[in-house]
């Protein structure tokens, strides 16, 4: 996270946050973890809560969970029972080590001038031929929301020119309505690449 407000959220709020009722996206969660080798490793970015990467702990895979609020971090491993490394997106220098890269719903905090470098590290990080999947806010501007945090709002042309640009292959960009923590609807952009 970049912001200074959507840091401050998320450290005042983040047992709340992380403790939240929330509906696992396990559609989407099965569609990744079946292009996984079996047992394969899984690097998630922003995982707030933990509850994904819990999932995918369930189901066998080699989870390395991360997130950039030191506070969201400590919520996740309580339910892991093990650490969560608290890394920024940019700061990610991990190279060809994870079969897939998980990400709902947290990059949509980088602000757009980053979007480039951090898609590049993402790759960077993935095995040759691994996936990749991030969910963003469906939009056309940057802004913030009641709660102060920073969103950068991407159409599904502008995020795939990026993803394409960056090196990434097969991408896909399906949209789907649903809500975030604020409870109001929202469009969503699905993405899955593959390196």
């Amino acid at each position: 996270m970049q912001n200074d407000a959507t840091a401050t959220f998320y450290a005042d709020n983040a047992a709340v946050y992380a403790t939240r009722e929330r509906k696992l996206p396990v559609t989407r969660l099965e569609a990744f973890l079946v292009a996984l080798p079996e047992g394969g490793t899984v690097l998630e970015l922003g995982c707030g809560g933990g509850q994904d990467s819990a999932y995918m702990q369930s189901r066998g895979f080699d989870v390395t969970a991360t997130d950039g609020s030191p506070e969201l971090a400590r919520e996740a491993e309580a339910l892991l029972d093990r650490s969560v490394e608290i890394i920024r997106f940019e700061e990610l220098e991990k190279s060809a080590i994870f079969d897939g890269i998980w990400a709902e719903a947290s990059l949509l905090h980088v602000p757009r001038s980053l979007m480039p470098d951090v898609f590049t590290r993402i790759l960077r990080a993935c095995k040759p031929g691994g996936v990749f999947h991030a969910s963003f806010k469906s939009g056309d501007t940057e802004g913030h929301d009641e709660f102060g945090r920073y969103y950068n709002y991407l159409s599904a042309d502008l995020l795939s020119g990026m993803l394409v640009n960056a090196g990434w292959s097969e991408v896909t960009i399906t949209e789907r309505d649903g809500s975030g923590y604020d409870g109001k609807p929202t469009r969503w952009l699905d993405v899955n690449a593959k390196r």
